[in-house]
């Protein structure tokens, strides 16, 4: 069920109990968990912190901690599956779920006992109505009439079991026609996922609403849609409308007179090409005059010449003292690099508490440590993409492009996790749609591969929807891989919690994107 009221129905239920949180790999989750945990440190509320990256992670902590904890919170993960299904959980186990996937599962939605959505419903969530999706079973659907009809005359029996063998089966009739239009209503609702709002926004409203929100709450709030923004998870509309909202809260905090050494400003960025690059290796203050003088003219002339649109956008930067200024986008590329770092002395959980820590102001060194990372990875996203696109590595199946990045590439462990391999797959079909003159083409998604494990055999998948002005950032190759993988025994792991990011066995890839292209076709 949805809680109306997050701070009575959710926060003051767990102020004095044990809570056991789970907490996804991405960057808005962490930033949640942030805000989160310094609301918990003021109140003095005991937890544990688990990170997940999938859902046998998932699973495997909750059977390892689940007798310990009656409470359970989980960030970005549970809301588009039926969590109850999965976890097998004791009746007295209550789980608060604040996720950012969509469409949230029907089962979750109308279970008012054990499962807690901390979701904002003026969403555009488009639930089907109860009715329509859950039917109580009738009883009494066989009479047996033969006691009171004992006395009855032979043709007034035939006449009632007649009457009888007739409303069976019109009530059977009913049934599968509802039956039917169960399955239609739900195929409706769960084809495309998507994003909502920010799990980040979502706690700073409650520390708001509560007047516990501080300066880093908001900038981790901004970190968290920024994430959002930087993955293509929103639409421009969606962005721009939350950035509106978090604009007033920093005019609020600006207002109040903190310490102006960790103020907010709200800034434009813009990105540019065409520029010296004995130039642009400079800071900024050290460049020529002219050229700072002229800079905005040179980048508008520059995004002309190559057809970008929307060159400028609105974001926030944040101070650390008179030295240390960072802009959100920058803070998000480095904590994602943090996270998915492929050094080998680190392991899951330790790069996630890596970029945990860089979140905070008084861990400065690892943030800038996950800038490097991250200017490494963008590196070698624009050297892989213009290698693609040389190469003509983007190929089209009919009903979408298809990309295989092959064992030996440079830089292939960069793109081995989900979140580094979706953003250069963004970008690939941004750079493709813009150099192909197909106009067919300029309209395919993409479903792009790389290698993964070579010991095991398997690859990443993942499916990017098509690259239109007009899109609404909905994926339909979630379900798409499902039934690919189920037409064809593929051996296939859905473990992320992006459903359209799946592992495969590269044994299986053929068949499995044969199946693709007839079911998209």
């Amino acid at each position: 069920m949805f809680v109306s009221d997050f701070r009575k129905e959710f926060y003051e239920v767990v102020q004095n109990q044990r809570v056991l949180l789970f907490v996804a790999s991405d960057v808005d989750a962490l930033c949640a968990c942030k805000i989160l945990q310094a609301l918990f440190q003021c109140d003095h509320v005991q937890y544990t912190l688990v990170p997940v990256s999938g859902w046998q992670e998932l699973e495997t902590a909750f059977l390892e901690h689940k007798e310990q904890f009656h409470y359970f919170i989980l960030i970005n993960c549970g809301a588009n599956v039926d969590l109850l299904d999965i976890l097998q959980p004791d009746e007295d186990a209550i789980f608060f779920v604040c996720d950012t996937h969509r469409p949230v599962n029907v089962v979750n939605v109308y279970n008012d006992t054990q499962i807690k959505l901390l979701i904002k419903q003026d969403d555009d969530l488009e639930v089907p109505a109860y009715d329509d999706i859950f039917r109580d079973e009738e009883e009494g659907e066989e009479h047996s009439g033969n006691e009171s009809d004992n006395g009855s005359e032979p043709s007034v029996k035939r006449t009632r079991l007649e009457e009888e063998i007739v409303a069976q089966t019109m009530k059977r009739r009913q049934r599968r026609e509802w039956e039917a239009r169960r399955r239609d209503i739900l195929f409706d609702y769960e084809q495309y996922e998507y994003h909502g709002t920010s799990s980040a926004m979502v706690m700073f409203d409650l520390a708001w609403m509560m007047s516990k929100d501080l300066n880093d709450m908001l900038w981790w709030a901004i970190v968290g849609l920024t994430d959002q923004w930087v993955q293509d998870k929103i639409t421009q509309m969606k962005y721009v409308t939350d950035v509106g909202i978090l604009q007033r809260h920093v005019s609020r905090h600006n207002h109040r007179n903190e310490d102006e050494e960790n103020s907010l400003s709200v800034d434009c960025t813009r990105i540019s090409f065409d520029l010296p690059l004995k130039q642009v290796k400079q800071k900024f203050q050290s460049m020529d005059v002219s050229l700072k003088e002229n800079l905005r003219e040179m980048i508008e002339e520059s995004a002309n010449k190559f057809g970008m649109k929307d060159m400028r956008m609105q974001t926030f930067s944040i101070h650390f003292g008179f030295k240390h200024k960072f802009l959100a986008s920058d803070v998000v590329f480095a904590t994602m690099s943090l996270m998915e770092s492929p050094e080998k002395d680190g392991s899951g959980t330790d790069n996630f508490i890596q970029a945990l820590d860089s979140l905070s102001r008084s861990n400065l060194d690892k943030l800038y440590h996950g800038l490097e990372l991250a200017k490494k990875q963008l590196r070698a996203t624009q050297q892989t993409i213009a290698s693609c696109l040389c190469t003509n590595l983007v190929i089209s199946q009919g009903p979408f492009l298809y990309c295989s990045l092959m064992e030996g590439t440079p830089d292939i462990v960069l793109f081995s996790k989900p979140a580094s391999l979706s953003l250069l797959s963004r970008h690939l079909l941004k750079s493709f749609v813009c150099s192909t003159k197909n106009r067919r083409c300029k309209l395919l998604p993409l479903v792009m591969a790389a290698p993964l494990s070579v010991e095991q055999g398997t690859v990443t998948v993942v499916g990017i929807p098509p690259e239109t002005d007009s899109s609404d950032r909905k994926n339909f190759f979630g379900r798409a891989f499902e039934k690919a993988a189920e037409g064809t025994n593929s051996r296939t792991l859905h473990n992320h919690f992006d459903l359209s990011v799946i592992e495969l066995k590269a044994e299986d890839r053929s068949k499995f994107l044969d199946a693709l292209v007839s079911l998209l076709s």
